[in-house]
């Protein structure tokens, strides 16, 4: 008997063929994969994954859920159960002694969405702080309002920090709307599957932990005009000659710079200021 979802592990599972369908696509899967999957949860996304992968790693915090994990996947060779929460695991100590398993390249999963942004970050590393060995692909279903934030461009509402901290380091697309009636049971919120593809910053920011720093400062405010959430780094004088020096409206806020302007203004601002870090 499949165990019952649990609130305090935030457990939806996904109970439609379509989006299942979509996210399997939009995964690329070959048989030379390695896939990791955050919460296989009762299953049903692993059973698509272990099809055409070379190997999966499930990586599962509900002990419950495990023990039906294992009991339905006995007979699969090329899948490999974790019981562990994934922010704090150790997974290349884990998988020292299973060379088909590790290092995985892609990511697949309906991750739980109380903790989307610590795994965004463990997944990417931070703009200071890259992943240093990056996955190929990442396929995440997320709640539709952080979709909205990850794939958004500059100059929309939902263009903000979380933003630019995940587009310096990734392309962001989205795939597909899942309302709440395809999960049991349903969230009180609608979702979305992203995919996520890795690559590096060009050009990047001369001081990435500058620019770091910078992004949440301006966006500490959001109805602010950025000048005034900057007002820490230099007079509001002079950084409204630097944003005019760099072609931008001096009354911008912070979602109007695209990525590029971010990258122009740390720069620039690194070599005018001293912002402590």
């Amino acid at each position: 008997m499949t165990p019952q979802p649990r609130k305090q592990f935030a457990q939806h599972w996904l109970r439609h063929p379509p989006t299942l369908d979509r996210i399997i696509t939009a995964a690329q899967i070959g048989l030379g994969d390695r896939i990791l999957e955050i919460g296989p949860g009762t299953g049903v996304l692993t059973t698509r994954l272990i099809q055409g992968a070379e190997a999966v790693v499930g990586v599962e915090i509900d002990r419950d859920l495990c023990q039906s994990l294992t009991q339905k996947f006995a007979a699969a060779e090329n899948f490999l159960l974790l019981q562990g929460d994934i922010l704090t695991l150790d997974l290349a100590n884990q998988l020292a002694d299973f060379p088909r398993f590790w290092p995985p390249n892609k990511v697949v999963a309906n991750i739980p969405y109380n903790i989307t942004g610590p795994i965004l970050e463990q997944l990417l590393g931070t703009i200071s702080t890259p992943r240093p060995d990056p996955f190929e692909l990442i396929v995440l279903l997320v709640q539709k309002e952080v979709a909205q934030r990850l794939v958004a461009q500059s100059g929309s509402r939902a263009f903000g920090a979380l933003s630019v901290r995940v587009q310096y380091r990734a392309n962001c697309e989205w795939i597909c709307d899942v309302p709440a009636r395809c999960f049991q049971p349903p969230p009180k919120v609608d979702s979305a599957v992203i995919r996520l593809c890795p690559r590096p910053q060009q050009p990047p920011a001369e001081n990435p932990r500058y620019l770091e720093t910078l992004v949440k400062l301006g966006f500490s405010s959001k109805r602010k005009m950025l000048r005034n959430n900057l007002k820490s780094v230099m007079e509001r004088q002079d950084l409204t000659q630097t944003l005019e020096q760099l072609e931008i409206n001096p009354q911008v806020r912070a979602e109007d710079l695209s990525i590029e302007q971010w990258i122009d203004l740390s720069n620039r601002l690194e070599q005018k200021c001293d912002l402590i870090l």
